[in-house]
C-alpha cells in the first residue's frame, strides 16, 4: 500500500514538474519573440554584421583626366588620361574576410549572451512568482481555516464555553491571515507586471505553484565541461583570440609592398602615347610597430580568456555546492515535516476541548512556519538552479 502511495505521489510530482517546465519554456519562447530589447539587439547585430563586411574589398580605382591648353597656341592642346588601381598583398584580402566572418560570429554570441541574461531574469521572476503562488494557495487554506475557527469560537462564546479573549485571538488570527493574503496578491501582480514588461507589454499568465524537483547531478566536472562550451562569453573570448591571431597575420601581410597598376594615355598635336603603368609602395614608416601591437593584443586576449574561465569555473562550483547542500536540506526537512502534518487531528482536539485555543494556535503557527521555511528553501534552490543551469 505504501509503495502504491509513493508511486502515485511520484507520478503527480513529475506531472507537476513537467507542467511547470512546459509553462516556463512556452513563456520563454513568447518573450523571445516579443521582448523589445532582443528585437532591437537583433537589428543592431544584423547591422553590425553588414558593417563587418564593409571596407574589406579592393580600394576604389582612381581615374584622372587632364586637358591642357598650349601656349603659344601653335603647339596645340594636350590631353592626358590615367586609370590606376592599387592592390594590397593578396593574402591580406583573405585575412580581412576571415576576420569579418569571426566578428559576425562574435555579434551572434553577443546576442546569445543578452538572450541568456533575459531568460535568466525570467526564470528568477518565475521562481519568485511560483513562491508567491504557493503562498497564496496556502494562505487561502489558512484563511478558510481561520474563518471556521472564528465562527466556532463565536458559537462557543454564545454558549458560554469560550471567553472574550479566545474570540479576540481568533479574530486577530483571521485579520492577520487576510492582510497577508492581500500583501501576497500585491507581490504577485508586481511580478506579473515585470514579466509583461519583458514580454513586450503583453499580459502574462503564470499560475504554477510547484518548484522543480528533478535532483541536480553530483558530478560537477562533467557538467562544467559542457557549460564552458555553451557559455557565449567564453566563446566570444575564444573568437577574440582567433581574431587577434588573424589580425597579426593581416598586419604582416600589410607590411609587404603594395602594388598598383593602370593605363595611361597622352595626346598632343600629331602624337599619341598610351600604355600601362606599374608601381610599388614600400612600407618603410607607415606600418611601424603594427605587427608587434597585434601580437601584444593577442597575448592580452589569451590572458583574459584564462581569467574568465577560472572565474566562471569557481562561480559555478560555488553555485553547485550550494545547490547540492540546499537540495539535501530540503529532503531532510520535508521528511521531518511530514511527521507533523496532521492538522486534522489537531483541529479535532480543539473541537473536543482536549487543547485550548492558545495551544491550537501555537501548534498551528509552528507548522505554518515550518511550511514557509520549506517554501523558502525550495525558492532558494530554484534560484540557484536557474543561475547554475543557464549554460546547460
Amino acid at each position: 500500500m505504501k509503495q502504491l502511495i509513493f508511486t502515485i505521489i511520484s507520478i503527480l510530482t513529475f506531472s507537476q514538474f513537467a507542467s511547470a517546465q512546459s509553462s516556463i519554456e512556452t513563456l520563454l519562447t513568447e518573450i523571445e519573440n516579443n521582448n523589445t530589447t532582443l528585437l532591437a539587439l537583433r537589428k543592431m547585430v544584423d547591422a553590425e554584421k553588414m558593417g563587418n563586411k564593409t571596407g574589406i574589398q579592393l580600394q576604389n580605382p582612381e581615374v584622372e583626366f587632364h586637358y591642357l591648353w598650349g601656349d603659344p597656341s601653335a603647339i596645340g592642346n594636350r590631353t592626358d588620361i590615367s586609370v590606376q588601381q592599387s592592390f594590397d598583398f593578396p593574402s591580406a584580402y583573405a585575412y580581412r574576410n576571415q576576420i569579418a566572418d569571426m566578428k559576425n560570429e562574435q555579434a551572434e554570441l553577443e546576442y546569445k549572451k543578452q538572450k541568456m541574461d533575459i531568460f535568466l531574469q525570467v526564470r528568477l521572476i518565475c521562481a519568485e512568482l511560483t513562491y508567491q503562488n504557493a503562498l497564496r494557495a496556502e494562505y487561502q487554506k489558512r484563511q478558510e481555516n481561520a474563518s471556521q475557527i472564528a465562527k466556532s469560537v463565536e458559537t462557543k462564546l454564545n454558549a458560554g464555553e469560550a471567553n472574550i479573549l479566545d474570540q479576540n485571538k481568533a479574530k486577530v488570527t483571521l485579520l492577520n491571515t487576510e492582510a497577508e493574503l492581500r500583501h501576497i496578491e500585491i507581490q504577485r501582480q508586481t511580478l506579473l507586471q515585470q514579466l509583461a514588461t519583458l514580454n513586450g507589454g503583453n499580459e502574462v499568465s503564470f499560475k504554477e505553484t510547484t518548484f522543480q524537483t528533478v535532483p541536480i547531478d553530483n558530478d560537477f566536472e562533467q557538467w562544467a565541461t559542457q557549460a564552458v562550451v555553451n557559455n557565449p562569453v567564453l566563446a566570444w573570448l575564444e573568437q577574440e583570440i582567433a581574431i587577434s591571431d588573424k589580425n597579426t597575420q593581416l598586419q604582416k601581410a600589410q607590411s609587404l609592398p603594395k602594388l598598383n597598376a593602370g593605363y595611361m594615355s597622352e595626346k598632343v598635336v600629331g602624337e599619341h602615347f598610351q600604355g600601362v603603368s606599374v608601381g610599388v609602395s614600400i612600407p618603410l614608416f607607415e606600418n611601424k610597430n603594427t605587427v608587434k601591437y597585434a601580437q601584444l593584443k593577442n597575448e592580452a586576449a589569451q590572458q583574459r580568456e584564462t581569467d574568465a574561465k577560472l572565474r566562471f569555473y569557481n562561480e559555478m562550483k560555488t553555485l553547485h555546492t550550494k545547490a547540492i547542500a540546499i537540495q539535501q536540506n530540503i529532503t531532510q526537512f520535508r521528511e521531518q515535516l511530514s511527521l507533523q502534518n496532521d492538522l486534522e487531528l489537531l483541529r479535532k482536539a480543539l473541537d473536543k476541548g482536549s487543547i485550548s485555543l492558545t495551544e491550537y494556535l501555537f501548534e498551528l503557527t509552528v507548522y505554518y512556519d515550518s511550511l514557509e521555511k520549506l517554501l523558502d528553501m525550495e525558492k532558494e534552490l530554484s534560484i540557484t538552479r536557474a543561475q547554475l543551469l543557464i549554460y546547460s
